[in-house]
């Protein structure tokens, strides 16, 4: 079983240049591992996946901000255009769940995928960095 996630900080909400990524993982070894990077240690190959999660937080709107995000590697099942009840194959993508603060009241709220469908990333850049920093 593996067990993975990403989690990102936004110390100062909408300031999404300013974060902490903290990846935790098993390595080979069974034991869970926890990595922390900053803004700076990010490759720079890796920044236009980072691009991407930032896109779907803007999403929220200008009244809530993301403080904190964990991303999930999810594998979903791909379905027929033409016949929405054959399956096709399998796709991974990075689902996203956010904690905001709402920028009046200070509020926070978790949102999800189910919320804004957004937060399903199907990109492959998207994939592929999560996959770099879970070492999968």
């Amino acid at each position: 079983m593996n067990i993975s996630e990403i989690q990102i900080l936004f110390p100062r909400p909408g300031k999404w240049e300013e974060f902490t990524l903290t990846a935790v993982y098993q390595d080979a070894d069974g034991y869970t591992r926890i990595d922390r990077y900053t803004q700076d240690e990010i490759p720079a190959n890796q920044a236009p996946a980072m691009e991407s999660v930032v896109a779907a937080l803007v999403g929220l709107g200008e009244d809530w901000q993301a403080v904190q995000v964990w991303a999930h590697l999810m594998t979903a099942t791909v379905y027929n255009e033409d016949d929405p009840y054959t399956p096709t194959g399998q796709r991974d993508e990075v689902v996203l769940d956010v904690e905001a603060v709402h920028a009046e009241t200070g509020g926070r709220r978790i949102f999800t995928a189910s919320d804004y469908p957004a937060f399903i990333i199907t990109d492959t850049a998207a994939v592929a960095f999560f996959k770099y920093f879970t070492k999968q």
